[in-house]
């Protein structure tokens, strides 16, 4: 019982710290969250928090694999690239045109906001190396066994971090009243330059690793 707590609150921090810095998921869900509404925030974050479950599960399973294949996560980091690259034109475009004219409020149902939020965690390709790294090295300590206990901790663990911080993105921003419409305007610039240095993080990591 004791190594399962000190696998959840390890695994739970891990994921909580991966989503602490301002990224695609977060900012989307502060953005979700500014425009749509806090409902809206929330069930985003639901739907990004249950695909990082299903990533991380996925982690596990392939963990062995993608260390004794560092091939696999070359490739991975090589989609992840067009990845960023699309999103950074997309949300540089985007910021364009509502700079042009005066932003309307779409209506949105949370049916959208979850699967939107469905959506992005999915196309974020370093998720499943990073859960897959993540259970390596708690293996190595000793801290999880491929029993099933120990992977529906693991697996509740990374989907309750991510959750939680994503959740604190949406308060935090949906509480700046005064603030929301320069954030609404700005915030797909932000998204842009974020894409294009992860762009460039991916870049390094393949040509220098």
């Amino acid at each position: 019982m004791t190594h399962l707590l000190t696998l959840f609150f390890a695994t739970f921090s891990a994921a909580f710290m991966a989503t602490v810095f301002p990224g695609l998921l977060n900012m989307n869900a502060a953005k979700t969250s500014v425009e749509k509404g806090k409902t809206a925030g929330i069930m985003f974050c639901t739907g990004v928090a249950l695909t990082i479950m299903f990533q991380a599960y996925v982690g596990v399973l392939i963990s062995k694999y993608l260390y004794r294949n560092p091939g696999v996560i070359v490739h991975l980091q090589k989609a992840a690239l067009i990845v960023f690259a699309f999103f950074a034109l997309f949300f540089f475009l985007k910021a364009k045109k509502n700079k042009e004219k005066p932003m309307t409020l779409t209506p949105i149902s949370k049916k959208n906001s979850f699967f939107k939020g469905v959506l992005l965690a999915s196309l974020n390709f370093l998720t499943i190396p990073y859960y897959s790294a993540l259970n390596a090295m708690w293996n190595s300590s000793g801290w999880i066994q491929f029993a099933f206990w120990d992977i529906a901790i693991f697996v509740l663990a990374a989907g309750c971090g991510s959750f939680t911080m994503l959740y604190l993105y949406t308060v935090y921003f949906n509480k700046l009243e005064a603030r929301k419409s320069a954030f609404s305007k700005n915030s797909n610039y932000v998204l842009s330059i974020l894409m294009l240095i992860l762009l460039v993080i991916t870049l390094i990591r393949i040509y220098y690793t």
